[in-house]
């Protein structure tokens, strides 16, 4: 599932409301329904590089400080450097451990409302614990991967059968690029929502803020990281899995 040329090309009003009308679990309906009474809500962020998970230069940052604002204490959001895939294994463990007593019950995981995101080896690292996720038979609800780069030792082309839906945002120019395609372990258990593909040949995106390095030879790759096109997207299929916010 491609669509390059018309995303690229598309409003993000026309990309969501074809998202909305197109994508079951977006409706509500199947194994990616958004959480109910009861839900363990969880949404986990990667950072790429060594970018510290408190860097509020970068989108993932931003996403998940929106999302606190929002919807907390009724949904947990956690945001951690790539390197700490563990550590953000075990928060999870712990914040599905409603009765406290060390250890997840099938009703405490199967209660789990999880979307990971990340962009770059944050990206890699959001499949990895998904997969992670799926050895504990935990559901995941969302992966998304936004110009997603391999970490050694890591596969975040195949996307585990715990995932209910996955998407991936990429670019293809410049000394570092992401992947361009993901699948699912098992399509009639996880959805691929789409690899979908954004060119900055013609249209720059600003990047204030980034080291001088990263400007000059990966500019293409932190282009996609900062660009409001691609993290409305995520921000929006993220918010689909959780109920409305309660007005403050």
């Amino acid at each position: 599932m491609k669509y390059s040329v018309w995303w690229r090309s598309s409003s993000p009003a026309v990309i969501l409301a074809f998202l909305c009308s197109s994508v079951p679990g977006l409706r509500g309906q199947g194994a990616a329904r958004p959480e109910t009474n009861g839900s363990a809500a969880i949404v986990v962020g990667f950072l790429g590089g060594l970018v510290r998970h408190d860097n509020a230069v970068h989108s993932e940052v931003q996403l998940a400080s929106r999302l606190e604002h929002d919807y907390s204490p009724r949904v947990q959001v956690r945001m951690f450097e790539n390197r700490r895939g563990q550590q953000a294994l075990l928060e999870i463990r712990r914040l599905l451990d409603a009765n406290h007593d060390g250890a997840l019950s099938p009703e405490e995981k199967l209660g789990a409302r999880i979307s990971i995101y990340g962009h770059s080896w944050g990206a890699s690292e959001t499949v990895t614990l998904a997969r992670a996720l799926g050895r504990d038979g935990i559901p995941v609800l969302l992966t998304v991967q936004v110009d997603s780069v391999t970490k050694l030792g890591e596969d975040d082309e195949s996307i585990p059968s715990n995932v209910a839906q996955a998407v991936n945002f990429y670019q293809q120019n410049g000394l570092l690029h992401g992947r361009q395609r993901i699948r699912a372990d098992d399509a009639s258990r996880t959805q691929i929502l789409g690899n979908f593909l954004f060119d900055y040949k013609t249209s720059s995106v600003s990047c204030e803020g980034y080291p001088w390095f990263a400007r000059v030879f990966m500019k293409p790759h932190i282009e996609i990281e900062s660009d409001p096109r691609v993290w409305r997207q995520v921000e929006f299929l993220i918010r689909s899995k959780l109920r409305p916010p309660v007005p403050r």
